[in-house]
């Protein structure tokens, strides 16, 4: 879940937060696959658990342009293929965690 604590940064800092929200059900693998690498990365996000029933799935249709899951928003980047988050998520955080482990 998102952490609040995450986005208190001093006025001059050079970074900006960019939240990361991950649209899902919880019964699909890919949707599993995608939260295990966020929790492998210790990855902050907030989860939008959306109906079971694609069309009912507005807001997921809203962010993506389509009613399928996983998506992954971070910042003004949408992701609808399971692959393309993971690839994003390991070369947008990945080695960058890993190394400063």
């Amino acid at each position: 879940m998102l952490n609040e604590s995450a986005q208190c940064l001093p006025d001059n800092s050079p970074f900006v937060f960019m939240a990361i929200t991950l649209y899902h059900v919880a019964w699909c693998p890919d949707c599993k696959e995608v939260r295990q690498k966020l929790a492998d990365l210790h990855m902050e996000y907030e989860q939008v658990v959306v109906p079971d029933f694609r069309p009912m799935r507005k807001v997921v249709q809203e962010v993506s342009g389509q009613y399928y899951v996983p998506v992954l928003k971070d910042g003004d980047l949408v992701l609808t293929e399971t692959d393309d988050i993971l690839e994003h998520l390991d070369k947008t955080y990945g080695q960058e965690r890993i190394a400063s482990s």
